[in-house]
């Protein structure tokens, strides 16, 4: 008994060691772990597959989250790994025929080597008794994955630097196609590439963080360094509280998330993610323009520019950027023209000077005929320093979180020019108190808006009343263009019956022709609607705000006696339940373009929830209000039932139940509590219709009396998850894609929101970069064990096929 505890003990000694000394080696079933055990070192497969890595991960979290990875691109196949350290202080992988995988020579000859793998989960090779002479670093060859304490390195002598890869895929670690590291070609900055392509660039730093990127979030969890010499520079970051468990990750896509292990989720929380929108991708706009999500169009020529190209920037497409309307003389008064909250631009080519003051920037800018803008170099010493740029002006946007003032150079004819707009505006202004106060009384006799409007120019030919602003929140939120109701009439052939492309819960919508071509959908509000005049103010003034190639574009409203109208882009191709639920239609959508769909979707909503300046919970996502464009992507509608949720509400609850029923998360339905989960459940329902071709509201099984849902469920415990797929995709769908997508589905589905992925995490398991934990089961499951439902399910009679978004439920 006795010598059997002494096997058992030299076994756990022997697999988890603490370090690994000369001659000593690491096998397939031995690990390394850190001394608080926070890490863990050893070899690892993925799956079913035969090749072999050494890599760290975390040892308390499951499923396991590899954050290292040394042979990376060669694996070890069909073998039995070994890492060996030598007695001269070289790392070896070898495979089972003791051939070389992967080698680490150290550059001098060690005496007493060993490895250790540290608690920061940084792996070291050490010299000496004590470990004083350090031989390597595993943080010194970055992976995809960026660690407290690790530094992200370029030396600005060579060019040449150290940076997080990603990977090829989830399932391969091999280096990818994506680099995150320090750009050093004129003010050093950090980059996201792709090849030699900058994909996205968060900006110079400032001082204490990168200008424009929205880390304010990260700054009560983290404190960013940058370490600047003459050959070098570096950044690496620490948690403010040791009990953070945080790491930064570069996907096989490009994204950059940063992401926080939460012990009540017992999950990985996404808390910031880059590219977040349009404007993050670099150069987004062209050359000399500024990129704003909050406006439409979001890209705009800075003044003093005009776009190179009118044509092609009045159809959207802004890649020629925009040029200078007076070329600059140098010597004969150019001047200056000020951008305030902006993340600046592109400095690959800028020069910079850490000594000049305050004053002298816009002289040393002056004095160089080349030099286009300048701005200062540090923001938290009394804004010294200086940043000059030549040549375009390249990746500016608004930023609202954060962001710098900048400098451009303009000719002083243009100067000359806005300081003769200004007279006029402020002349102008007193001529319209008039107005403002007529508009106010207008529009509050009308009820439809709690705030002044200003009235401005009437452009009868686009039949443009004014832009108009309601205040009736925290802060302003800038309305869309009010339209002349009797040119929007007129647009739509009187609201003829020939027009009307569909009718919804809060009326009919019209197709209408503008004067100058552009093609709109009018939604004319029911006169019948009890509810009209709230949904009608909410969604102006979310839509306005909010712009994401996935969500629909509001162009304007009309409001005249007791007509209320919406005016949106036109969407050729209609709604999504018109080609998912037709047996025709749905023809023409194989599974590249379904699959593009809930993709397109899944974005939207992301950008709803996290990316937007305003979180937003939809309320009635479903198919009907998932419009296509030309080319089939998806554009989500209607926010009419749309909330807005402000600082760290992540919950509200109301006693008037509003959306469709079966696209309605269960805690909603019964309770009326909804939350960001809300909009997932029905994501969830949205996946699973388009992989079935199947209505959530008119599907019965006729053998088992089951919802569709249930359905689902029932197929995914027997292990017949195929059976749920569309027949007209059966031979253009790849197994394991779409299976993975009814398990996402299913994810969503769950009946207890904690238990539903967030869309960001959703995102990533589209893509499959993540492995996914097993669903429960579905919300509002109707299968023979849950008494609640089984009486009502019995007669498929009892499904029905009305979509109509229902209200002034009362919640029990």
């Amino acid at each position: 008994m006795e010598r059997n505890k002494v096997l058992v003990m030299c076994c756990v000694l022997f697999c988890f060691m603490p370090t690994l000394s000369k001659n000593q080696s690491i096998q397939d079933d031995e690990t390394l772990v850190s001394a608080g055990r926070i890490f863990e070192a050893g070899f690892f497969s993925f799956g079913n597959s035969q090749s072999q890595y050494f890599g760290i991960w975390y040892k308390s979290i499951s499923p396991r989250t590899i954050v290292w990875v040394a042979n990376r691109d060669t694996p070890v196949e069909n073998s039995k790994p070994i890492l060996k350290l030598t007695d001269q202080g070289n790392l070896l992988i070898l495979d089972g025929s003791r051939g070389i995988i992967w080698i680490f020579n150290a550059t001098r000859i060690a005496e007493k080597p060993f490895m250790q793998l540290l608690d920061s989960g940084n792996l070291v090779v050490k010299d000496g008794e004590n470990g004083e002479n350090l031989l390597w670093e595993s943080f010194d060859y970055p992976g995809d994955t960026y660690l407290a304490g690790m530094k992200i390195k370029s030396n600005l002598v060579t060019g040449s630097y150290r940076s997080l890869t990603s990977w090829r895929n989830t399932q391969d670690p091999g280096v990818g196609d994506f680099s995150y590291h320090i750009d050093t070609r004129g003010f050093p900055q950090l980059v996201v590439t792709k090849g030699a392509t900058v994909i996205f660039r968060a900006g110079p730093w400032t001082g204490n963080m990168f200008s424009g990127s929205s880390w304010l979030r990260l700054q009560e969890l983290l404190k960013f360094s940058l370490q600047f010499t003459d050959k070098e520079i570096s950044l690496e970051y620490e948690t403010l509280n040791s009990s953070i468990v945080t790491r930064a990750v570069l996907t096989p896509s490009g994204i950059t998330q940063r992401l926080v292990w939460l012990d009540r989720t017992r999950g990985w929380e996404i808390i910031s993610t880059h590219p977040m929108d349009q404007c993050e991708y670099y150069a987004f706009c062209g050359a000399n323009s500024k990129c704003d999500t909050v406006n439409y169009p979001i890209c705009d020529c800075l003044e003093g520019f005009t776009p190179k190209f009118q044509a092609k920037w009045n159809s959207l497409d802004w890649t020629g950027g925009c040029v200078r309307i007076q070329n600059l003389s140098c010597q004969n008064g150019d001047g200056f023209l000020k951008h305030t909250g902006v993340k600046l631009p592109d400095t690959s080519s800028s020069l910079f000077d850490k000594s000049k003051s305050f004053d002298e920037c816009e002289t040393l800018c002056l004095q160089n005929c080349s030099c286009t803008a300048y701005a200062y170099l540090d923001v938290t010493v009394g804004m010294s320093g200086c940043l000059i740029w030549f040549g375009d002006i390249l990746d500016l946007r608004k930023h609202t979180d954060q962001g710098q003032d900048i400098y451009i150079r303009v000719a002083a004819s243009e100067l000359d020019h806005r300081k003769s707009k200004r007279n006029f505006n402020s002349k102008k202004l007193a001529g319209t108190l008039v107005g403002i106060i007529t508009f106010i009384i207008c529009i509050a006799i009308l009820g439809l808006v709690k705030s002044s409007c200003i009235q401005r120019k009437k452009n009868e030919k686009s039949g443009i009343i004014n832009h108009c602003n309601d205040k009736g929140g925290e802060e302003d939120i800038n309305l869309a263009i009010i339209f002349d109701f009797s040119f929007i009439s007129n647009a739509t052939n009187h609201f003829s019956q020939s027009n009307k492309l569909g009718e919804g819960g809060f009326g009919p919508v019209y197709k209408g022709l503008l004067a100058g071509g552009q093609e709109i959908a009018v939604k004319r509000l029911s006169n019948t609607s009890g509810q009209g005049t709230e949904e009608f103010k909410n969604e102006v003034m979310l839509m306005a705000r909010l712009q994401h190639r996935n969500l629909v574009k509001l162009l304007g409203c009309s409001i005249f006696q007791d007509e209320k109208l919406l005016i949106y882009e036109f969407m050729p191709n209609r709604s999504l339940d018109y080609f998912i639920f037709d047996s025709m239609q749905s023809k023409l959508l194989d599974w590249n373009k379904r699959f593009q769909i809930i993709d397109g979707i899944a974005r939207g909503l992301l950008y709803l929830h996290q990316d937007s300046r305003l979180r937003i919970i939809h309320r009635d996502l479903k198919t009907s209000n998932i419009l296509l464009d030309d080319e089939m992507n998806p554009k989500i509608s209607d926010f009419g039932l749309a909330r807005i949720f402000r600082g760290d509400q992540v919950e509200a609850k109301t006693k008037r139940v509003m959306g469709t029923y079966g696209y309605m998360p269960p805690e909603y339905a019964v309770h009326g509590s909804f939350s960001t989960k809300s909009d997932v459940f029905s994501f969830g329902v949205i996946v699973l219709e388009i992989i079935s071709g199947r209505k959530i509201r008119g599907f019965c099984d006729p053998h088992h009396h089951l919802n569709l849902l249930s359905h689902a469920w029932r197929l995914w415990i027997e292990e017949r998850p195929q059976e749920l797929i569309d027949e007209l995709l059966a031979d253009s769908v790849i197994p394991s894609e779409i299976l993975r997508l009814i398990h996402v589905g299913l994810l969503c589905v769950q009946q207890r929101p904690e238990n539903r992925p967030n869309m960001s995490s959703v995102v990533i398991m589209l893509k499959g970069e993540k492995v996914l934990p097993k669903p429960s089961q579905p919300g509002f499951y109707t299968g023979n064990d849950n008494p609640l439902f089984s009486e009502s399910s019995k007669n498929c009679e009892r499904c029905s096929t009305n979509e109509i978004s229902i209200s002034l439920i009362e919640a029990r």
